[in-house]
Order: structure tokens, then C-alpha cells, then sequence
């Protein structure tokens, strides 16, 4: 993986995205994999597709709510890995009776944001498909019959015709998110010869030239991002030279990507807000997960949750678009994390705890011409001389820049304060 190329620009300055896992498993309502745990044959399974009855679905309103909480692309699941087909394929009668699929990309693009396509290298359904340590048929006693007239070749070739489909079909797509490989010693897993991972690799090139393409397929220096899923990086994602390299965290308001109506384990707003702020403090950009349920709609939780991603992103964009890590020679405060935008030459102090009465910047001295809070640009004093201690004041090293911070904290949930830099 090497640094962002000309290409994959928006994408660096975006920050932001959706990401939006929809399927039949949403009838089970029991996580996307649903069919994997409770190892539900293919045949009982699919029993679903006659109850999957979207009658509340109204995809601009998914794109309203994404824009107005400052995404800027979003990326659907087109195929998961229960093999169901989002779209109206020619390659499998697998597949919804209405174009789905469409309807969200026309939604989306006509609102002003990027397209993205998730498409699932596993399919439990698919008859060529080989029985392998994630399938519900794993524990089948007869598992070597099962798979004799499997033929992992026809299904690679299966893939590529779907994905030609998606990347022909629907005008230009920005994203093409496979998932996902996991090659065993013991071959009970798959990796890039059953994927024939260069040769999807090659055709999504082919049809478009300037997607961007994650990092599971099983081909080390191939992608255009890396996608650590379900934590943060702590110092981002470096190459062995310790340089950043372009990577996007996945992550889901509850602890389920596809629709879970028994999951309680939601974040709070505060806590969605701090991931987004972490990513881009680090370099990364944030995929935020919806799981719209059966009808069609997204939980209400999660539409709580962007209605307040949304009011703080309207007083504080300028903090995530357009910025990344600040540069090394800057270390951030205590309880703090810094974003920085190049561009601008603006550094922005994220306060995840608020301070008592001094805010300290270490390495800032004569660096800084004002300060001032984002959310209503009122002036922030500086103090930009060392001090001895003394009763009333800690003593601060000769290159330090203090800030006299008001007693009470603003009322948005992570307080900003943005920082003009010297020229």
C-alpha cells in the first residue's frame, strides 16, 4: 500500500463516510451473520426472501440523513456473505424483485456524495461455493460429498460477472469494498487463489480506472486503503518507515452491522464523536455503520444518534474535512487530540476532558497568532511565556503556549478550539 495517489484525494479530505450493511438478514433480525452462527442451511434460509418486504424504504432520506451529519460517500452492501443479491442480476435468481440497489445509488449521488460498493467475496448460498470453517454447513457430517461437485474456479468466475455488472451498470463508482479473505494452514479457510483475487482486482481497474479499492483480497500492495474494523489505531496505520498510510475504520453504532433488534450495546453520541475525531487525528478516515431494519428504516437510535453527529458537525466541519494528523514536532495536550488541515494552516484542539483553568501546549511557542472556539469563534487568551510555579499557576517549560480556558465547559459535546498558525 503505498501513500494516497491523485485519484483517492476527495476521499483523504472526505473523513466521512456511511457505510450501510442491508439485506434479507434483517427478517432474522439476529446480525448480518445469522446464517454462520445458528448454522441455518442454505435451503431453510432462504425461506426469508418471501418475507423480505421493504414497504417503508426511502432511500433519500438515508442520503438526508448522511449529508446533514457531514458524510461525504457512503458504501452499501450489495451482496453479503448470505449470497443474496441486492440488485436485479442476470447471474443468479438469488436476488430482490426490485432494484434496491439503484434506488440508493441514484439517491445518493443526486445529493451530492461519493458511491460505494461492498460485495462480499463469501456466499453461503452459492452451489459452487466450497464448504469451508465459516459456512452453516461446516459441522455437516457428510461435508466431502457435500462439496465433490463444488467448484471454487466457476465461482470465481460467478464473481467477476456480478462485479462486472455493478462496476458497468451504474454509472461511475467511487468504491469497491471487498470482504473478505482468510487463508488456513488446514485450507479450511480462502485467500486470493480462490478468489482469483488479481484477476477481480484487474477488471474492477478496467471498468473504473480511478476507483478506489480496499485491502482484503488477499494481495499485499495492492489496495488503496487499509480498513482496521471495530477499534482505532492508536497511532493510525504507518508503513515500516513509521509514515502514515491511507486507511478508513469501519465502525458500527451498536455491536452488529446488519440489523440486530436484541443488541444493546449503542454507543452514545459523545462516543460516536470521539472515534470520528480519533480517526482523524490519526490520518484515517470514519466508515459509520446504519443496519436499516426489514421495512426499510433505520433504527431510531441511529437516527438519534446523526441528529447530534449532525448539530455538532454544522459548527464544527471545518475541524475533520479537509484535515489529518498535525505534524510530529507538534505533541498534542493532555486529554486532547489534535486535526490539522495543511491547506488552511489551521490546528484544531479536540478536548475529549475538559481542563481545569489552563490548557497547556507543549512546543507551540511562537508558533501561534490566535485562538479561539470553533463553535462561536469567541477569542481564547494566550499566555505565550513560560511560567515559575507558583500558588495560583504550574509552572510551564519556555516553549510552552497556554491557554486560560473558562471555568465551564460550552455546551457541544467535544468542545474545539481551532488555532491559527504563524506564517
Amino acid at each position: 500500500m503505498n501513500q494516497i495517489s491523485e485519484r483517492g484525494l476527495w476521499w483523504s479530505e472526505a473523513r466521512f463516510g456511511m457505510f450501510i450493511h442491508w439485506g434479507m438478514y434483517a427478517v432474522a433480525a439476529r446480525h448480518e451473520w445469522v446464517q454462520s452462527r445458528e448454522e441455518i442451511h442454505p435451503e431453510k434460509y432462504a425461506r426469508y426472501q418471501e418475507y423480505f418486504t421493504p414497504d417503508q424504504f426511502e432511500p433519500r432520506e438515508w442520503a438526508s440523513l448522511a449529508k446533514k451529519a457531514g458524510m461525504k460517500y457512503f458504501v452499501i452492501t450489495a451482496k453479503h456473505h448470505d449470497g443474496y443479491c441486492m440488485w436485479d442480476t442476470k447471474f443468479s435468481d438469488y436476488k430482490v424483485k426490485r432494484d434496491y440497489l439503484g434506488e440508493v445509488i441514484e439517491a445518493f449521488r443526486d445529493a451530492g456524495l461519493k458511491v460505494g460498493l461492498y460485495y462480499s467475496l463469501i456466499d453461503w448460498h452459492h452451489p459452487d461455493f466450497v464448504i469451508d470453517v465459516n459456512h452453516p454447513l461446516r459441522n455437516a457430517p457428510n461435508i466431502d460429498e457435500l462439496n465433490a461437485p463444488r467448484k471454487q474456479k466457476r465461482y470465481a468466475k460467478y464473481m467477476r460477472d456480478q462485479v462486472g455488472e455493478l462496476l458497468g451498470n451504474y454509472g461511475k463508482i467511487d468504491i469497491i469494498w471487498f470482504d473478505f479473505s482468510y487463508p488456513r494452514e488446514d485450507g479450511r479457510g480462502k485467500g486470493r487463489e480462490d478468489w482469483e483475487s488479481e484477476k477481480l482486482l484487474a477488471l474492477a481497474r478496467k471498468l473504473q480506472p480511478e476507483i478506489l479499492v480496499d485491502d482484503r483480497l488477499d494481495l499485499p500492495g495492492s489496495a488503496d486503503f487499509s480498513s482496521p474494523e471495530q477499534y482505532v489505531p492508536e497511532y493510525g496505520i504507518r508503513d515500516e518507515e513509521g509514515k502514515l498510510l491511507p486507511w478508513e475504520g469501519c465502525q458500527t453504532f451498536s455491536g452488529a452491522w446488519g440489523y440486530f433488534r436484541d443488541e444493546l450495546t449503542w454507543k452514545t453520541p459523545g462516543q460516536v464523536l470521539a472515534m470520528l475525531v480519533k480517526h482523524v487525528s490519526r490520518g484515517g478516515n470514519l466508515l459509520m455503520n446504519i443496519g436499516p431494519n426489514a421495512r426499510g428504516s433505520i433504527d431510531p437510535r441511529a437516527t438519534s444518534i446523526l441528529r447530534q453527529v449532525e448539530a455538532w458537525m454544522r459548527d464544527h466541519q471545518a475541524a475533520i474535512h479537509g484535515c489529518g494528523a498535525a505534524p510530529e514536532e507538534m505533541p498534542e495536550p493532555e486529554n486532547c487530540r489534535y486535526t490539522y488541515n495543511a491547506k488552511t494552516k489551521r490546528l484544531y484542539i479536540h478536548i475529549l476532558s475538559w481542563p481545569q483553568k489552563f490548557l497547556h501546549l507543549p512546543k507551540m511557542q511562537g508558533k501561534l497568532s490566535f485562538a479561539r472556539f470553533l463553535h462561536d469563534h469567541s477569542e481564547i487568551i494566550m499566555r505565550e511565556e513560560g511560567a515559575p510555579h507558583s500558588n495560583m499557576s504550574a509552572k510551564t517549560s519556555p516553549d510552552t503556549v497556554t491557554l486560560l480556558m473558562p471555568a465551564i465547559a460550552p455546551d457541544v459535546e467535544i468542545p474545539v478550539v481551532e488555532l491559527f498558525l504563524r506564517s
